[in-house]
């Protein structure tokens, strides 16, 4: 059984009157998703799936963001590898696979969007029924200025606000402000930043009173039956990712981030 008394390392966990919080908690690194967080994040929501007490999730960042989206650096090192396509694929297979499970998990998932989300970050609270965030939640995905390609935001930014608006989104690599991003869709609620959590563990409770049979069915409804096609979407997408950072313009654009000067494109 998961406690606050024994967070895992990357993510914490707090239960309290049946709402389970998850933090990312990897604040020094804008709580980017390196391997292990990514499967620490997989192992918590099980575990959390098992406990009939918890009825919904809220998910946040610690400290000033919500999530900055893959680690560049372990992309980085892993470029040095031999088996870094290997590494690369199974890295973006691992991502799918925990969006697969929080599209198709059991019960509410309420995102607390406490700072920038930004890459594959943003593609987490995509998954969530209800987002909730703060005046400093820029939210964007900036791939192509990494020489990356979004490819597991792409289908879920389509499918919560047309295509349109995601082509305009990823092709330009430009943040959303929260505004842009309410107006959108993206985000549910805006409130004071200190306001944010308690605003979603509200929507939370509000959510779980509904009977879970119901609340699993109407996900399982919108996630899987309406979005049929969104789990291919997103195994697609991950090849993509994954193809993108083989070529010679990701490793530019890595190493430039990393280096803090401009990208030089081949």
């Amino acid at each position: 059984m998961i406690t606050s008394d024994e967070p895992l390392l990357l993510v914490k966990v707090n239960i309290h009157q049946g709402v389970g919080t998850i933090i990312l908690n990897r604040a020094d690194r804008g709580n980017a998703l390196s391997r292990q967080l990514v499967a620490e994040m997989q192992q918590t929501l099980l575990d959390l799936h098992q406990q009939r007490s918890v009825r919904a999730i809220v998910l946040t960042g610690s400290g000033s963001v919500f999530c900055s989206g893959c680690d560049l650096a372990e992309i980085h090192a892993s470029s040095r590898e031999e088996n870094a396509e290997s590494q690369w694929h199974h890295d973006c297979t691992q991502l799918r696979d925990l969006l697969e499970t929080m599209l198709r998990y059991p019960k509410p998932i309420i995102a607390a969007v406490n700072g920038a989300a930004m890459g594959t970050g943003a593609s987490l609270l995509l998954t969530a029924d209800v987002v909730v965030a703060g005046p400093n939640a820029i939210f964007g995905a900036p791939e192509p200025q990494r020489g990356l390609v979004a490819g597991l935001v792409a289908p879920l930014l389509v499918f919560r606000i047309g295509a349109g608006r995601t082509a305009n989104l990823l092709i330009s690599a430009r943040d959303f402000s929260p505004d842009e991003a309410l107006q959108a869709g993206i985000y549910h609620e805006l409130v004071a930043t200190d306001k944010v959590w308690a605003k979603a563990v509200q929507w939370a409770e509000q959510c779980a009173r509904g009977a879970p049979e119901s609340l699993q069915l109407t996900r399982s409804l919108i996630n899987e039956t309406i979005g049929e096609q969104l789990i291919t979407w997103l195994s697609a997408g991950a090849a993509a990712t994954a193809t993108a950072r083989t070529t010679e313009a990701a490793a530019e654009g890595v190493a430039a981030f990393l280096e803090k000067r401009p990208p030089i494109w081949p």
